[in-house]
């Protein structure tokens, strides 16, 4: 069953060729990208439980070996990813109809969207460096084309500022894998990990490592180069903002999560210290940020910010437990802010702008969305039972343990002013009375799209509480991951021993 690997890139791309040809019916396209999702979730479903009976899968396309071929490889991280990337991607072809304009959605959502997925499932299985590049540039190509979508002139600024900084990313990273094919001769990362201990000149390796750190950290939105973020995710209809939310972000911390355990491995403290400096910087911005807007979608914009550099600081430690931590907390995260930003969607609809000053009267008028919202930001907090308090407590615990004061502080800080920011949020959404009389129900939405709207708001704040209820299935499978981060030998093992339809 090794061909599972090539599912998380090959459905969508077939999703994406598919909605190309039927750019002529939007509801034909409609199907094929929910179909497409569907089969997706169900593929890396199965992808991840063949990873968790056997172990790393491992393939190479063309029957060229490793490290000279293609290699695509899926451990319980890049599954667990995956599967999370599919599920985000399924609500969002549910929620996307509903809430797009006719005119932006058949200016090519469907196929772009679905090629976004390509790029983040390849990023995700691939086994070389170039490769990863080629998937960021397909995902950065894909994120460009949706933000832009609708053409406003807050679109067409945001759109640039995204485009401008994360090109400067592109050409550091592309300059990063050129210099350490230069030093190695090779790209294949499981080859890459063996090769580089054996480099003479290791302050180069590290300098080589600070690049990436950069070029991911852009990609990732880590101090101080964040602020395209919150500058860029605002502007564009709901259903874009909650998959750049919900997944690019995260891939970057993945890239972070692979590179800095399986590659730069040598120089420990000086590459991991830089990484948990700026995970400091990152969680206070973010939290800093987060209370100083009065815009949702910006509010929850800064929350990205502030809940990478918490993940990246799960990165820098590199222990077991912080590993499995960060893995958790990604996971969460990526369900967590696709359905807050959903659920701030709906909310404006019902509210008619975005401003918290604005809004209010929600509760009263819409008890379910309420819930669901309470739910979702309830996880935001950390307060228990919800997913996110169990990341948190395991990413302070490990900081604890490696006697990491100053980052197990601003962790504990960052947690008491997103409690903060979660009582703001509710009170001007939900609790106060809403300035301008009574705050429309959702039976003022239409009745044909209400279901698109609320479903995947639903679906997503019952993962979180599900996962927060009965975290140990989701804690078994981050600690799994964690333990083949930290010994990456099955991993090495599998690749440079894989052959064309199987893996050892």
């Amino acid at each position: 069953m090794s061909w599972l690997v090539v599912c998380p890139i090959l459905i969508p791309l077939v999703g994406a060729a598919s909605t190309a040809l039927l750019r002529g019916s939007l509801p034909a396209q409609r199907i094929v990208t929910i179909a497409t999702m569907a089969l997706l979730t169900a593929a890396c479903a199965a992808l991840l439980w063949r990873v968790n009976q056997g172990g790393v899968v491992a393939l190479q396309l063309s029957n060229w070996e490793a490290p000279f071929g293609i290699t695509l490889a899926a451990d319980h991280l890049s599954a667990l990813l995956a599967l999370a990337a599919a599920v985000v991607g399924l609500c969002i072809a549910v929620f996307a109809p509903a809430d797009l304009e006719r005119e932006r959605e058949a200016g090519g959502f469907h196929p772009v969207f679905n090629a976004l997925l390509v790029g983040v499932g390849g990023a995700f299985v691939t086994g070389d460096l170039f490769n990863m590049y080629v998937w960021f540039e397909v995902m950065l190509i894909s994120s460009f084309v949706l933000l832009s979508l609708g053409g406003t002139r807050e679109q067409t600024d945001g759109a640039l500022k995204y485009a401008g900084i994360n090109l400067v990313a592109t050409v550091l990273l592309l300059l990063a894998v050129a210099l350490l094919y230069a030093l190695t001769g090779t790209l294949n990362m499981a080859d890459l990990s063996i090769r580089l201990k054996d480099v003479e000149n290791q302050g180069m390796v590290s300098t080589v490592a600070v690049l990436f750190i950069i070029a991911f950290g852009i990609k990732a939105a880590l101090f101080p180069l964040f602020f395209w973020l919150p500058a860029a995710y605002h502007t564009p209809a709901t259903a874009v903002q909650a998959v750049l939310a919900g997944l690019l972000t995260k891939v970057g911390v993945y890239a972070l999560l692979r590179s800095f355990t399986l590659l730069f491995t040598g120089d420990e403290g000086y590459t991991h210290g830089v990484l948990l400096g700026l995970a400091g910087f990152t969680m206070a911005a973010g939290a800093l940020g987060a209370l100083a807007m009065g815009d949702i979608r910006r509010v929850l914009g800064f929350q990205v910010v502030a809940t990478i550099g918490l993940m990246v600081m799960g990165v820098a430690l590199n222990t077991p437990l912080a590993l499995a931590g960060c893995v958790f907390y990604l996971v969460h995260d990526m369900l967590l802010k696709t359905g807050l930003f959903l659920g701030a969607g709906v909310a404006r609809r019902l509210s008619g702008g975005t401003a918290l000053a604005g809004m209010g009267g929600l509760y009263a008028a819409t008890p379910l969305l309420s819930l669901l919202m309470f739910a979702l930001l309830a996880s935001l907090a950390g307060f228990p039972p919800f997913s996110g308090f169990w990341g948190k407590l395991a990413l302070v615990r490990a900081a604890l343990e490696a006697e990491a004061w100053v980052m197990a502080g601003v962790a504990l800080a960052m947690g008491l002013l997103t409690m903060w920011l979660v009582g703001r949020v509710w009170g001007e959404m939900f609790w106060k009375a809403r300035p301008a009389g009574d705050a429309p129900g959702l039976a003022s939405l239409p009745a044909a799209g209400r279901a698109a709207l609320v479903g995947p708001v639903a679906l997503l704040a019952l993962a979180t509480l599900a996962i927060g209820l009965w975290p140990a299935p989701l804690m078994e499978i981050s600690a799994r991951a964690a333990a083949e981060l930290s010994d990456p030998a099955a991993y090495i093992q599998t690749v440079l021993g894989a052959r064309e339809g199987g893996a050892q």
